[in-house]
């Protein structure tokens, strides 16, 4: 008899660790080496988490020993508190805050507290695919919506709002955009809101890039928007602090709280099962918003993340058969390829032959669950010199498929 896994499974996608990525590492173990630009992991590339950060940890270990409180540490919560009241967002209480091991474990506890078997939930296209995989792996049904490229990737309400059904339970918003680099304009995100209120769902706003922004963009959070449903809003530790492995996430509830107390209770029952998130990082949260936002010197014209995606930006639009929508936002950019150039069938032919060919390791377009074949993304993590050898070798790559 074989040990088959769960049927839940079969459908589901998570492409920036995939087969691609698979056969990187099986690539590197025969001694080639890889330029890996597939996950936003800044640690890797030198960015480190702040020495206060660092310190704070450190110093609590011994008091980190224990469980903390389901929710998370009073101090740790209390300071997301303060930093919601600075964003103006209404009415956030202690308890409207929970701790999780990043952001990634709350997308899963928000989506298996809400669902039931077949409820759809609205997941934009192109996303970051552990919503849409989450969705699915609690027994819903993820209905993408499109975000426009040539409205600079925002949300086309008039589609997200045409794919309402008796069965929609709610609106996933991820802004600044994963893996677009979008900044959604403020006009859009007030329509979403109102859609939301209109058909009482439910507003998830993944905001994990919420201070990386660049030339002046201003980033809204949705919860400030909200009145008349439910939004919950998440961030963390992992980009804006440069400590993914620290794995400090929250979520924020806000808006019409009164109307969701079943489910806030299934909620903080899911949480309460995990026990807590992990201790030894929520000592940390307080210094990190509270402190120097060093992240603010990273964004500047002068600064390392500004200048690489700035000039992955230039370099790609450079090249005959690339387009790119220029980043507003995040660690990413996200170029289209003219198929019609170059013997390239698809965006997967072309991330495993370039994997193959010049041992550069990108994510498809598709493996974001976008509607076109035709894309793909790029982490601009790596220096200037280490972009630069990448990107030559992507040109050179198409220059050797071009028609």
């Amino acid at each position: 008899m074989n040990f088959l896994k769960s049927n839940r499974l079969n459908d589901l996608r998570y492409e920036i660790r995939g087969p691609v990525y698979e056969k990187a590492l099986d690539l590197e173990s025969q001694g080639y080496t890889i330029i890996k630009l597939n996950i936003g992991n800044p640690a890797p590339f030198g960015f480190d988490a702040p020495d206060e950060i660092v310190h704070d940890i450190i110093l609590n270990i011994r008091n980190a020993q224990g469980y903390s409180d389901s929710r998370g540490l009073f101090a740790a919560r209390k300071a997301v508190m303060h930093y919601t009241q600075n964003l103006g967002i209404k009415d956030v209480a202690i308890n409207d805050v929970y701790i999780g091991n990043g952001v990634s474990e709350l997308i899963l506890l928000t989506m298996q507290a809400l669902i039931n078997e077949g409820d759809e939930v609205l997941v934009p296209s192109p996303d970051y695919p552990l919503w849409t995989t989450s969705v699915a792996l609690s027994g819903g049904k993820p209905v993408h919506y499109l975000c426009d490229e040539q409205a600079d990737w925002n949300p086309d309400l008039v589609d997200l709002e045409s794919k309402i059904t008796s069965r929609t339970r709610a609106i996933v918003v991820i802004n600044p955009n994963n893996p677009t680099g979008a900044v959604y304009d403020k006009h859009v995100l007030q329509g979403i809101a109102r859609i939301a209120e209109k058909h009482q769902l439910i507003l998830f706003a993944d905001e994990i890039y919420d201070k990386i922004l660049y030339d002046g963009v201003v980033h809204h959070p949705m919860a400030t928007m909200v009145e008349d449903t439910l939004c919950i809003s998440m961030g963390g530790l992992s980009k804006n602090y440069r400590a993914a492995g620290f794995r400090g996430g929250w979520l924020v509830l806000s808006g019409a709280k009164h109307r969701a107390k079943s489910y806030i209770e299934g909620l903080t029952l899911l949480a309460s099962m995990r026990l807590c998130a992990n201790v030894p990082t929520q000592y940390a949260i307080q210094t990190a918003l509270g402190g120097y936002q060093s992240i603010n010197d990273l964004i500047l014209p002068t600064g390392r993340l500004y200048r690489q995606i700035q000039y992955a930006y230039d370099r790609i639009t450079a090249i005959p058969g690339l387009s790119c929508v220029k980043p507003k936002g995040s660690l990413y950019i996200f170029p289209k390829i003219d198929l019609s150039q170059f013997r390239i069938a698809s965006d997967d032919d072309f991330v495993f032959d370039l994997l193959d060919e010049q041992k550069v390791l990108v994510v498809a377009g598709t493996g974001f669950n976008y509607v076109h074949d035709d894309h793909f993304r790029i982490v601009c993590l790596p220096s200037v010199d280490d972009l630069t050898l990448a990107l030559d070798r992507i040109e050179a790559f198409l220059e050797s498929r071009r028609k």
